[in-house]
């Protein structure tokens, strides 16, 4: 932990610029965060909105609600301390309740404190304490910070979590970027990120890959791009229904976008459009439509083949992978068919290294049915997310090597979905 603050702080600048690490096999991307005067490695995501880290002495639980030790929670800390810091200010007669696409809850209690991350200092910023955690931890991370809108946080009126309704008792709140732009301490409304992708090799494996990306807050992730370029509108979506929906009284969530095709080489299928896909740096795969990822893994050769226990579609990672494409606002962007040969550390019966497709099964596209631009398209490429403008940018990377120290990865079932 204390080599990746070091990175941070040589990276860091006017523009509140610092390095994230991967951890729990490259399949997460962590940067630190302080919250007063305490140092935690929070996961990066954009696809929920709340910043939390647990209390001293939390309850951890089992995703089945089964009470079982902290330290099966896994998280790189004992926790956070509110009584040793001396900007916490508790906000009574709330409560904190969150659960993630992967099954993870948190309930807890909800408070004020100076949050600094990228040197960028946030003041009176509101966070979640976790006090019951069931949370499949990776022994480095101590919470999360959400990037996503306010109308995605999950602070609700009273102190009993079984009375929350979302959205009749929901308190919306500024997550920690929208306070830094009300804050004035951002030059420009917008932040970026790059994530890079981890080695494949499994010798000399480490846990926590210290320098794996970057996030930039009021400026540009600095990485090599090509002139592929797009900036298109945050989808919307009605309250009501919670479907996408385009118009001056729409709602917005996570960051959505309209996708006008996806496709791969040697397909001469157009595939339909979807404008319910979200850009999510806490997802490990790209969640999309059935008929997409069933064409897709039949392409590689030998093909991908799903295995029905864990919905990955499985392959030898000596396999031949087309080239992924999507197309965002008339724009082709393309995925490195590194990016879809994920090791999973087990063999076949022939003794052959077996690998996970970055592509995954989302269900069929239907009215209603949310897909995920994760991890595997996000090396690819450098967004930058504007809260002001409610638009995002799609710039394509220059190839690049595999980054980290290299990292194994583990059976399919911890592959990561945490949108809220």
């Amino acid at each position: 932990m204390q080599a990746l603050r070091e990175s941070q702080a040589a990276q860091a600048g006017s523009n509140f610029t610092t390095v994230v690490g991967g951890s729990d096999f490259d399949e997460e991307y962590l940067t630190n965060v302080t919250f007063g005067e305490q140092d935690f490695l929070l996961i990066v995501d954009t696809g929920s909105s709340d910043t939390w880290a647990p209390q001293i002495g939390f309850a951890c639980f089992d995703l089945d609600n089964n009470p079982v030790p902290q330290s099966q929670c896994a998280f790189g800390t004992s926790g956070y301390d509110t009584n040793a810091s001396t900007t916490f200010v508790a906000d009574p007669d709330t409560n904190f309740n969150i659960e993630y696409g992967d099954g993870e809850f948190l309930t807890g209690t909800v408070g004020f404190d100076t949050v600094t991350v990228a040197n960028m200092v946030v003041t009176n910023q509101e966070i979640g304490v976790v006090t019951n955690a069931a949370w499949e931890g990776d022994g480095f991370d101590t919470g999360l910070m959400g990037l996503a809108s306010p109308n995605l946080t999950s602070v609700f009126k009273g102190t009993n979590p079984d009375d929350d309704e979302f959205p009749q008792t929901q308190i919306p709140y500024n997550p920690v970027f929208y306070s830094a732009v009300q804050q004035g301490v951002v030059s420009n409304p917008f932040f970026s990120v790059a994530l890079d992708r981890g080695s494949f090799a499994a010798q000399n494996s480490s846990d926590l890959d210290q320098n794996l990306g970057f996030i930039a807050f009021g400026g540009i992730a600095p990485v090599d791009v090509t002139d592929t370029a797009v900036t298109v509108p945050v989808q919307g979506y009605n309250a009501a229904s919670f479907l996408p929906e385009n118009g001056s009284s729409v709602t917005y969530f996570y960051y959505t976008v309209d996708v006008e095709s996806m496709s791969f080489t040697g397909n001469d299928k157009v595939f339909g459009t979807t404008n319910n896909i979200i850009l999510d740096t806490g997802t490990t795969l790209d969640y999309v439509p059935t008929q997409v990822a069933d064409a897709f893994a039949a392409a590689f050769d030998p093909p991908a083949v799903k295995n029905e226990d864990f919905g990955v579609y499985e392959v030898v990672c000596s396999a031949t992978v087309p080239e992924f494409t999507v197309d965002i606002g008339g724009v082709t962007f393309t995925v490195d068919p590194a990016d879809n040969l994920l090791p999973l550390g087990i063999q076949d019966d022939e003794g052959n290294d077996l690998c996970a497709s970055g592509t995954f099964d989302g269900g069929p596209a239907e009215e209603g049915n949310i897909f995920i631009l994760g991890d595997t398209f996000l090396h690819n490429v450098v967004v930058t997310f504007n809260i002001e403008t409610d638009e995002v940018t799609l710039t394509q990377r220059t190839p690049y090597t595999n980054g980290g120290n290299g990292a194994r990865r583990r059976s399919p079932e911890s592959l990561r979905r945490r949108s809220s």
